[in-house]
């Protein structure tokens, strides 16, 4: 593996992606699991289908339908919820299957056989091109300069809305910039895991990290490089079993975190 990654460019793309994967969802990972937001990142991740559904039919690229459906559904979750006081549980399933349906309508409208999304859906890491890497790079740069520029600002409001607020910080700005943030890394991550495992490796990574440390810098830092790890392994398990890049990812990322609390949860009586 370690050879052939230095004679295959497909490999090597592979392997960038997910050290680029792996920093998107350490930090932002860290930042909704510590927001109990997961199940809203996953909302705004499946909406992104009907903009890759879309990007088919017309003829533009599906990545950049996908990110302006993210986008939508990010700022729409987010106005409607402030603006009529709606369940949010109730507005994420909306979008999320709305975004299921309109790509399924999407690319059944075109003409003669319709395209294989199967990964858009659940990621091939053994096809990202340099295009996709670039787009990887430009995220991730971008997502990291958000977080670090008001890193500050993040632990207070992560830690309270509340507290923000009275604190005189911009809470509505960074309520609205988090989701945004979650939409860009979702689309990043469509190449490596596809829309259906993007929570997965968003997650796992993350809950690993906050079985063994504290902190959110330094949960982000341990989410890093489980996720570098995982990528990685997946990425062998991939080339030399020829099994779905992205589900090898997931099921190593899922197991390490129940391997982890299991051991955690041993110990802890072993000790009493």
């Amino acid at each position: 593996m370690i050879q052939a990654l230095f004679q295959y460019t497909f490999l090597q793309h592979a392997f960038l992606s997910g050290i680029l994967a792996s920093i998107v969802c350490g930090i932002i990972g860290s930042m909704i699991l510590e927001k109990k937001i997961i199940l809203l990142s996953g909302g705004i991740a499946h909406t992104a289908y009907g903009g890759v559904g879309l990007g088919y039919l017309l003829g533009f690229p599906p990545i950049l339908g996908a990110l302006f459906f993210s986008l939508a559904a990010a700022l729409g979750i987010a106005t409607i919820q402030k603006k009529s006081h709606a369940m949010g549980d109730v507005l994420i399933c909306l979008f999320w299957s709305l975004g299921m349906a309109l790509g399924i309508l999407f690319v059944s409208l075109m003409p003669g056989y319709p395209p294989d999304l199967s990964s858009y859906l659940f990621g091939n890491i053994l096809t990202v091109t340099r295009g996709d890497l670039w787009l990887m790079l430009a995220f991730t740069v971008l997502i990291s300069s958000a977080v670090l520029l008001f890193y500050a600002d993040w632990k207070a409001f992560l830690f309270d809305r509340e507290f923000a607020y009275l604190r005189g910080l911009p809470a509505s700005f960074l309520e609205h910039l988090l989701l945004v943030l979650i939409a860009l890394t979702s689309v990043a991550l469509l190449r490596v895991t596809g829309i259906i495992l993007v929570l997965a490796l968003l997650a796992a990574p993350t809950a690993t990290a906050a079985l063994l440390t504290r902190g959110l810098a330094s949960r982000m830092g341990l989410s890093i490089a489980l996720g570098c790890l995982f990528c990685f392994f997946g990425l062998w398990l991939s080339y030399h079993f020829e099994i779905a890049s992205g589900a090898a990812i997931v099921i190593l990322s899922v197991s390490a975190y129940f391997l982890v609390f299991l051991g955690k949860t041993l110990f802890r009586k072993d000790s009493v």
